[in-house]
């Protein structure tokens, strides 16, 4: 196994300018703000979309939506040579599993496969909700148009498949409209479940949950701000991690924050008027997404929302109360910032599933030296691959170095005491897979 030696003078002289694809600017300009408006139009139609509404009218209820939905993703592989594969996942949840499930209920998501050409088993997947609700969570009979919350997801979801099947990537890309949210996250954990059972290597969730209002309820408007929520390690860790991390760091380093890092630098490459926020939070403020039930099983996941939020249009009855209206309406949707978000996805998805997989194992060592040694595993694919390091208190990846032919580096005169690290592995088109916090100690 080759090694590589550098000293911070040859290491000045190896950092490399960010690489761009041109697809990628490509694919964001294609996105439609039209095009979503009409679909979250005609989702607003159904007229309530609740998890426990009517599932045989052609018209009206979560069966008409999801039927809709599958026929659109259908159509869409249709005109990509039958590239998708489209299918519902199901789950049946019994009355009384918790007090918004008043009679006994098959949760359906509407999935849509893009298949990878050479990691199949490896995917990323972009999420809207079907469901819709009003101010009393029991209430399946109201008129619920859930506009922005959340047909702008949905909407999003339905375009990002639109655009991205017009591409072959490497690893799998998928598509899904998950039902159930609002009655406790029932889609998201019926979908984790069906992915463990059938073996998925997931590489992470992007859950899109409220992609529409730049309106916020203290009158604060904003088109460019949106908020990006990740947990900081994953839930499922084991006990010797925990233990681990007290003395070698990554508090804020799990595969969650590594994914939510890379769309705040895909988006402040490829999207230059969007300002991502990184939010240290698996969620708003004691509040779920359908990202969570995920996490909950191990894998990645982030939720991508708007930055200001009006809370007199979520779960809300439709009314006029003090000259106020309440509702979540098909005027108060912002349709071009909603594309935004949406090609924000899409971006992401293309440069993953241009990728090659992330090492498995990272190793790192220099304790009472004047270096740090990283080590790693080889990974089928890679070109290269990047040492990133940073300051203990930055969020982002402040300094990184490109390896080629050799699966070890040390840093001559970087402190291992004074830095967090990571290593990546990049494909020949120039897209790097999730960044890999040290998982081992360097022998």
């Amino acid at each position: 196994m080759k090694k590589c030696l550098f000293t911070l003078l040859s290491l000045a002289t190896l950092t490399l300018s960010a690489q761009t694809d041109g697809r990628l600017y490509n694919i964001s300009e294609a996105i439609s703000a039209e095009r979503i408006k009409s679909d979250i139009k005609t989702l607003t139609e159904f007229g309530t979309r609740h998890t426990l509404s009517d599932t045989v009218s052609k018209r009206r209820g979560i069966g008409a939506a999801r039927r809709w939905i599958k026929a659109e993703f259908e159509q869409i592989s249709k005109d990509c040579g039958d590239c998708l594969e489209v299918f519902y996942q199901k789950n049946l949840v019994e009355k009384g599993t918790n007090e918004r499930i008043v009679h006994d209920v098959e949760v359906v998501n509407v999935v849509a496969i893009k298949r990878g050409t050479k990691f199949p088993n490896r995917y990323i997947l972009m999420s809207g909700d079907i469901d819709s609700r009003v101010s009393d969570p029991t209430d399946f009979t109201s008129d619920s148009p859930g506009a922005n919350d959340n047909a702008s997801g949905m909407a999003g979801t339905i375009e990002a498949a639109r655009i991205l099947s017009k591409y072959d990537f490497e690893q799998s890309v998928v598509f899904v409209g998950l039902s159930g949210e609002e009655q406790g996250l029932f889609g998201g954990k019926g979908l984790a479940e069906y992915a463990k059972a059938e073996g998925w290597d997931i590489i992470g969730i992007l859950n899109n949950d409220m992609i529409g209002n730049i309106k916020g309820v203290d009158g604060y408007i904003s088109n460019k701000d949106f908020r990006i929520f990740s947990e900081p390690v994953p839930v499922t860790e084991s006990e010797r991690n925990r233990r681990a991390r007290r003395f070698y760091g990554g508090e804020v380093d799990g595969h969650s924050r590594q994914l939510a890092r890379y769309v705040h630098r895909l988006t402040s490459t490829y999207i230059t008027d969007l300002n991502p926020m990184m939010i240290y939070r698996l969620d708003r403020f004691g509040r779920g997404g359908h990202h969570r039930p995920f996490n909950d099983a191990g894998f990645a996941g982030i939720r991508i929302m708007e930055a200001h939020e009006n809370y007199t249009q979520q779960h809300q009855d439709l009314r006029t109360e003090d000259g106020i209206k309440y509702g979540d309406t098909f005027e108060h949707v912002d349709f071009d910032y909603a594309a935004k978000l949406t090609a924000v996805n899409a971006i992401t998805l293309a440069s993953l599933g241009w990728a090659v997989p992330e090492p498995k194992r990272v190793a790192i060592g220099g304790i009472v030296e004047a270096s740090a040694k990283l080590q790693w595993s080889a990974v089928e694919g890679a070109d290269y691959y990047k040492v990133y390091w940073r300051d203990t208190t930055s969020p982002q990846w402040q300094h990184s170095r490109v390896i080629k032919d050799a699966t070890e580096l040390t840093l001559s005169g970087v402190v291992i005491d004074n830095f967090f690290f990571g290593v990546s592995a990049v494909s020949k088109s120039g897209h790097e897979s999730l960044v890999v916090f040290p998982n081992a100690i360097a022998r």
